[in-house]
This record gives structure tokens, sequence and C-alpha cells, in this order.
């Protein structure tokens, strides 16, 4: 689809713990879009956002939000009754995808690898262990790895865990507690109902957390990852499938854990971002490049397939009304 000039608003910044990075996302593609020759305004999302869109009066926005309130369905219901047209996806899938609980009912029951596991209260793990150690605690609804802990059987947090023990347990009312997958760490982008490539990702110390993923030097990309063939068929099967089961549009970020001691058993999918980041670390943008798409032309494609299911849908509400 060959896009016209067009007039974008790029929603970025907001409140959420992702917010650097938000904003970093947002600034990439507002240049990428005005070297295409698109007029873009940018907008920092506030409590007076939905006014912004309206006084903006876009072609279509670029949703570069990262984290609640702007990846769990709240803005794009905003803008559903808005009219607007917007890039990702939309409200049902964005509410099921931010929620790592939800993502497992949608996509095990159709086989989808994911690991077992329960949400727990918060105070029940100053008790006892939800799970055996090594397991993992972390946030329910939230991305980029913030506030995850890995609780080891050497009970660095304490055991039972301390109260007093720095964590994302001093954040949140309840966690979900999983079991730890030891082994690499995979990811596998999705564009336009195409899976990519696979990348691994090294960090050099530590796991691939908040800070190893957005701090330059910090974690080696592998892309494409040294893995065989077999697993890095299965990482784009499983990433493609679970973007279709969510209703997932535009692109999408599907992340593994690989056990590689236990072959294609040991390949886990994590859960699914629906609002991959777009700045100059960020791992959608890179396996694009690797495909021969350089940045404003990805930038461009995830345009292109919003205003391409709008034409649709407006389509289909015109036969049925005729």
């Amino acid at each position: 689809m060959t896009l016209p000039k067009l007039h974008v608003a790029v929603l970025m910044g907001g409140w959420s713990a992702e917010r650097p990075v938000s904003l970093m996302s947002g600034e990439g593609v507002a240049k990428a879009l005005e070297s295409k020759g698109h007029r873009v305004t940018r907008i920092d999302m506030d409590r007076d956002v939905a006014l912004k869109l309206a006084e903006a009066k876009p072609d279509v926005v670029f949703n570069a939000l990262h984290g609640t309130p702007g990846e769990d369905g709240t803005v794009q219901g905003m803008m559903d009754l808005m009219g607007l047209t917007y890039t990702h996806s939309g409200l049902a899938t964005s509410v099921i995808a931010i929620d790592k609980e939800l993502t497992k009912q949608a996509l095990v029951p159709h086989g989808v690898p994911m690991p077992g596991g329960r949400v727990v209260k918060c105070a029940e793990i100053h008790e006892r262990d939800p799970l055996p150690r090594p397991y993992v605690l972390k946030p329910v609804n939230e991305g980029s790895s913030v506030g995850v802990a890995i609780v080891t059987a050497e009970g660095n947090y304490g055991n039972p865990i301390a109260r007093e023990a720095k964590g994302p347990w001093q954040e949140f009312e309840e966690l979900l507690a999983e079991p730890y997958i030891r082994g690499r760490e995979l990811t596998t982008a999705v564009i336009a109902d195409k899976a990519l490539l696979v990348t691994e990702l090294k960090p050099k110390s530590g796991f691939y957390d908040f800070d190893s993923k957005y701090t330059d030097g910090m974690t080696e990309h592998v892309c494409p990852a040294e893995i065989p063939d077999e697993i890095a068929q299965a990482c784009k099967e499983i990433a493609l499938r679970a973007h279709r089961l969510l209703g997932c549009k535009g692109t999408s970020r599907s992340d593994f854990r690989w056990d590689d001691t236990q072959g294609v058993e040991g390949l886990f999918l994590l859960e699914v971002n629906t609002q991959p980041g777009m700045t100059p670390l960020s791992l959608v943008p890179e396996q694009a490049r690797a495909c021969g798409m350089d940045y404003p032309e990805l930038v461009e494609a995830i345009i292109a397939e919003a205003l391409s299911d709008r034409a649709a849908a407006d389509a289909a509400r015109t036969s049925r009304a005729s």
C-alpha cells in the first residue's frame, strides 16, 4: 500500500514506568514520518489527551505509548469512541495481551507452550514460597521486564522473602509466580501478519531487565540467532499463531525462554508485546532492518495496515447498512 502524504499524530510519553522509552519511540517515529514528507503532530499524553487529539484532527494516530494506560485498552477505547484511526492492536486485544494471566488463558488451550504458575497476593510470599525455587515473580500487567525478580534456592531475598527486601512486592499487591526456565532469551517480531526473524539476547550481566533493554552496550543482540533451524521455525510459528489468536494488528513481539538442553520441548512463550519499542535499541526495527526494511518503511507499513483495516471496517459497515 503506497501511502499518500498524511497528517499523523504521534502519541507518546504518558505516565507509566515506561514513559522514557515511549518518548524515545515516539520521537523516532515522528522523525521517520517527517523524512517521508508526512505532517506530524507530537502529543505527549496527559489527562487532556482527548482534547489534544480532537484539536489535531489527524488522518491517523501512531500509538507509541508503552505500558498503561496506552497499551491496556484504555486509550484504544477512547480513540474508538472518538472515531479515530490508530495503529497497533485494538481494545479487546490490548486488554488481554497486557495481562500475562489472561494471555495464558487465551493461548494455552490452543497449544501455545507457556510456563505454568499462578497469581499470588504479595502478603503470601512473605510467609511461604508460592512455587519451588528457583521461580520468577513479575507484575501481571507491566512490560519491559519492569518489576521482575528471580528468586533462587540460595535465598537472595531471604527465605521466605523478607518484607524489607527490595523487590516488586513493595510496589504491587499481587504478582505472577512462574517456574524459572533456565537457558536462552529469544524474541520474534511479527509485522503485517508475517513473522520475521529470531533474535537472541545476551545480557552482559544478570538477566534481560529494563536497564539491559534500554542501556546501550548492556545486551548483545544476535540477529538472526545462532540456533537450530527447528527452534527458529518454532519461534516464528508460535509468534505468528499468538499474534493471530490474540488479534494483534500492526506489529507484535513475542518473547521466549529456551532451555537448550531440552530441544523444542524446552521452548516457552513468555509474553506477547502488542506495542513493542521503536527506539534505536529496540528489537522490532532491528529485525525489520535485517529483512531489508529500513526504519521509515517500517513505520509506514504499520500505518498502512491501520488504514487498510479501517477501510475494510468502513466497507463492511456500508455493506451491512445497504
